[in-house]
């Protein structure tokens, strides 16, 4: 009788704490499904959108397109960021498409400058260049053919847009 007694009160105690979590249950079901049904949802999207990227990472071979760009340069403390490397060639190529009327001396120091950078640009995306093997028209020709493979690569330049035409002075 007395096991009888001890198990009566001891499912009475259980009842008396699980009912406010009962209670709770029962007002706040829609918002708990609510919440099951959105985390389910968004992990459901994260894994599709994970899939999908290792699909396109294979379908591009983005491993053999990074492979031949040395990782360590990012590594030196004297290398400027690409961003800042990508607004100085957009204003030095402004200045240089723009420049009229001035002096061949500025004209020439913009160039070296503007090629600078262009060198600089191609050593962090990995681009092969010649700037400093040419000289003439030669020159220039090298100099557009790595502004179209830094557009290429994703570093939008004034003289590398579609449709843009340069000034010749």
């Amino acid at each position: 009788m007395e096991v009888g007694r001890a198990l009566m009160l001891a499912l009475a105690f259980l009842a008396v704490a699980i009912l406010p979590a009962a209670f709770a249950l029962i007002f706040c079901y829609d918002e708990i499904v609510d919440r099951v049904v959105c985390g389910w949802s968004e992990w459901r999207d994260r894994r599709r959108e994970t899939r999908t990227i290792a699909r396109l990472d294979r379908a591009i071979e983005a491993d053999a397109l990074t492979r031949d760009i040395d990782l360590s340069e990012f590594d030196n403390a004297d290398r400027r960021p690409l961003e800042q490397l990508a607004a100085d060639l957009r204003r030095l190529g402004g200045q240089r498409i723009g420049g009229t009327g001035r002096s061949m001396v500025w004209h020439s120091a913009l160039l070296q400058a503007y090629d600078d950078r262009l060198r600089r640009a191609c050593r962090a995306l990995g681009v092969t260049e010649h700037l400093t093997e040419l000289e003439g028209v030669d020159q220039e020709i090298e100099r557009v053919r790595v502004e179209g493979v830094l557009h290429a690569a994703g570093l939008a330049l004034p003289a590398a847009r579609a449709g843009h035409r340069q000034r010749h002075h």
